[in-house]
């Protein structure tokens, strides 16, 4: 008999405690437009429950990039700008192309990205290859004799890197680096 009452009370114990509970993640769309996860209904919060058509593709039906890599140069000068500016060296580091280096020159290389992040960012810009100016244009020239502008046949700006424009800790001293590029499986990534 104190058996039987042993298990009941202990049946009886183990149907007070705390079940396992399943939670749903939901993807709302805030009043404001903003993509919240949320365990509870988008209702609750205030927003609306994001289409599943919309969730797999990303807002707005735009595509995620996988990797989340730079798939344009503008998409690169745009994320290293974010990097330098939040300071952190990781992120720039996530911008870089490291292929083929060794843990000696890795290390080397991330104490140099540790500096970058360090200086306040003034601007970043693509470079070009010679007979263009920072901005692509070709270089206008003047035949000598005549003083008339020579025609050249347009082309096309062949883009070289990218150019870091900041200043040091007391603010008014420049400090220039230039990454070079490389574009691989579709992303860009930087080089030094």
């Amino acid at each position: 008999m104190p058996r039987l009452a042993f298990t009941c009370l202990l049946l009886l114990a183990c149907a007070w405690l705390p079940r396992h509970a399943d939670a749903q993640v939901r993807q709302c769309i805030g009043g404001d437009g903003t993509l919240v996860y949320t365990d509870r209904k988008c209702e609750d919060i205030g927003g609306r429950e994001q289409p599943a058509s919309q969730a797999a593709a990303g807002i707005g039906g735009a595509r995620m990039s996988r990797g989340g890599c730079a798939r344009s140069v503008q998409d690169l000068v745009y994320s290293l700008s974010s990097a330098i500016q939040s300071g952190d060296a990781n992120q720039i580091a996530g911008v870089y192309d490291w292929a083929g280096m060794s843990t000696a020159n890795g290390y080397r290389l991330f104490a140099r990205l540790e500096a970058i992040a360090k200086r306040p960012l003034v601007d970043v810009q693509p470079m070009y290859a010679g007979g263009t100016n920072e901005y692509g244009y070709d270089v206008v020239e003047f035949d000598e004799a005549t003083g008339e502008v020579v025609s050249k046949p347009p082309r096309k700006p062949h883009l070289v890197g990218l150019r870091v424009e900041q200043t040091l800790a007391n603010g008014s001293t420049p400090a220039r680096t230039v990454f070079g590029l490389r574009k691989n499986l579709g992303c860009w990534w930087v080089r030094l």
